[in-house]
């Protein structure tokens, strides 16, 4: 699922492949609030899976995320 996460966010964030690790903060890839909230709308349009911008923003670092992607996909 991580594998998932960076290409969206690289394809339609405009984030740095590079700085996309499982460890990297938001801050780390530059990723605003507004862009959470972007993050938020693709997961549910290309993915199906319903996680709002706020859970987003309470995962510390792009592996949470990715954490979080991969129990709303076996949950539904």
């Amino acid at each position: 699922m991580f594998e998932v996460l960076k290409e969206m966010l690289v394809s339609k964030l405009k984030v740095t492949p590079s700085s996309v690790v499982p460890d990297a903060t938001r801050d780390d890839i530059d990723l605003d609030s507004l862009a959470v909230v972007e993050l938020s709308m693709v997961l549910e349009k290309e993915l199906g899976l319903a996680i709002s911008d706020d859970e987003l923003l309470e995962a510390a670092t792009v592996g949470d995320m990715a954490r979080l992607m991969e129990e709303r996909s076996t949950a539904a």
